[in-house]
């Protein structure tokens, strides 16, 4: 929904909109990231994902591996 995106931009540069880092779900349609608007953070802009500040998805990157087991709770 953003032509002026490129089709590829480099993890953890500032233009990212999936900020610093991100944590793919589910045959990678959804995911779990940072985002370089938080103040997007808690609403209902990210088709889905799980929005997170920078600091915050680079502490739970570092926590988990591969495999882990994500269970999502309203």
């Amino acid at each position: 929904d953003k032509p002026w995106l490129p089709d590829v931009i480099p993890g953890g540069t500032p233009q990212n909109p999936m900020g610093a880092r991100a944590l793919t779900l589910d045959r990678d349609e959804l995911a779990i990231h940072g985002t370089n608007a938080p103040n997007s953070i808690g609403r209902f802009a990210s088709y889905g994902c799980i929005r997170m500040h920078n600091r915050d998805i680079i502490d739970l990157y570092q926590r988990v591996s591969v495999g882990t087991a994500v269970l999502v709770t309203r």
